[in-house]
């Protein structure tokens, strides 16, 4: 698939994806316009300046790993797929004097519905995941990584793989890099698209050719991962923006957001909003001021309810989410909920939330690895109650059964799919009990329709 065939994708979607002048203080998405992914365009922008920085080939000393990690520890850069760890702590948990091998893994399993940011920066902007992984992997002192890409997104798999050959030839990658004793292979691996996957041991797993099911921690993949030897993954995101923090110095990044939550964040707004895409911001920017830039609620209708982190994290009612920043720690602490992939979910007056909450619930059942009872089982029946409900059978003890079950689920899984199942239920229950409550009396939405009218999945 050429560039012209990918930007028609967008155009006929509606979505503007990362190509728009809506970002503020962009880094990763900063000039691009769908063309210029190349490696000579990436030089012409600062593209592969850190690394040289690193590897003192402009004049400099060069730094060691210690300080790359301190740099890194400084920026405040946490990891953008979700769990929002700090990045340079993680890299420091890599045992630096491992005599065999090490492996570095880049996770773009991006999976997780409304999530849309990573095949962008792949796609148009490959090279400083490529600058970014080299990095990470001399300061941990590895030799050899991997980008595991998402199976449905085929394309982008292959773009990776051009920009891998277009570093090679320059000499970023491979062995003696740029002169030096560093060295560095770095491979693209797709998966099949499946959800579990994004999960960072499953994804271990299906990298080593297996079934793809998360394994049990600990043993933590700092110690036992990759085949067996010590591995750091972090997301597609995370690497991207190390680049511009060994460019710009940690305080600068730091200073991009907010305390604990350095530099700028991508979040891919979609649902009710006039202009659906990627919005590259600082961290700690007021959710208002990023609907804003999204065009604001479609068709001039009331904000409803945001999901602030993709579809695993709960929803947050309009009144309290039009209060708060985006950033790890105001989501979760004022609005008790995740920040997550960064995948906005915008809902407006129109949605019934008992609809919403079935196809989220459908989707968790559906992509269950089935390795875990309480998951396994849990996840189909909290679709099917929920089902039931939409469709005008439910009954009165549904509603605290779902909340049972929810609970049963949390917590009681090998990895976290069960938590992501159970949170979208326990939070709507929360926020939204009375229409779960009105559907089951009345057999009808309160946003309007028969339930009994609405068609079943199939």
């Amino acid at each position: 698939m050429n560039v012209e065939q990918i930007l028609s994708q967008f155009q006929a979607t509606g979505v503007e994806s990362c190509f728009h002048d809506r970002h503020i203080n962009p880094q990763i998405y900063a000039g691009l316009n769908g063309r210029n992914w190349g490696i000579q365009d990436y030089e012409a922008r600062g593209g592969y300046a850190a690394l040289r920085k690193i590897l003192g080939k402009d004049g400099g000393e060069g730094l060691t790993q210690d300080q790359v990690i301190a740099t890194v520890k400084e920026s405040g850069l946490r990891g953008r797929g979700g769990a929002g760890f700090p990045t340079g702590l993680k890299w420091s948990f890599m045992p630096r004097q491992f005599p065999g091998q090490k492996y570095l893994v880049c996770n773009s399993d991006e999976g997780e519905p409304g999530t849309c940011k990573d095949r962008d920066i792949m796609e148009y902007n490959p090279h400083t995941v490529i600058e970014g992984m080299a990095i990470a992997a001399y300061a941990m002192g590895i030799s050899v990584g991997y980008n595991y890409i998402h199976g449905e997104i085929f394309h982008t798999y292959e773009r990776f793989e051009l920009a891998l050959e277009e570093a090679r030839a320059a000499g970023y990658l491979g062995d003696n890099i740029l002169g030096s004793s560093f060295s560095f292979q770095l491979h693209a691996s797709h998966g099949f698209g499946a959800y579990i996957c994004g999960e960072e041991t499953a994804l271990l797993e299906s990298l080593e050719g297996k079934k793809g099911q998360p394994r049990f921690k600990p043993p933590f993949p700092a110690s036992f991962g990759l085949y067996g030897k010590p591995t750091t993954i972090n997301n597609t995101e995370t690497f991207a923006a190390v680049p511009w923090i060994i460019r710009n110095g940690g305080q600068a990044y730091l200073e991009c957001g907010k305390p604990n939550n350095g530099g700028t964040k991508i979040f891919s707004v979609s649902g009710d909003v006039e202009r659906p895409g990627n919005y590259e911001v600082p961290m700690g920017t007021p959710f208002s001021k990023l609907l804003e830039l999204a065009g604001g609620v479609r068709g001039g209708r009331q904000l409803k309810a945001v999901i602030p982190g993709g579809s695993s994290s709960p929803v947050i009612p309009a009144e309290l989410m039009m209060k708060l920043t985006m950033d790890y720690d105001s989501i979760a602490k004022e609005g008790g909920s995740m920040l997550g992939s960064g995948a906005v979910i915008v809902m407006d007056e129109t949605r019934c939330m008992v609809k919403a909450l079935a196809r989220l619930s459908y989707f968790y059942s559906h992509e269950s690895c089935g390795q875990c009872t309480p998951c396994r089982e849990g996840t189909g029946w909290l679709w099917r109650m929920v089902d039931r409900i939409e469709h005008g059978q439910g009954r009165a003890s549904d509603i605290d059964m779902l909340d049972s079950v929810a609970g049963n689920i949390m917590g009681r899984t090998i990895c976290a799919l069960g938590d992501a199942a159970a949170m979208p239920v326990r939070g709507m229950l929360k926020h939204f009990r009375h229409e779960f409550v009105h559907l089951i009396e009345h057999k009808t939405s309160m946003v309007g329709g028969d339930a009994t009218a609405v068609k079943t999945h199939g």
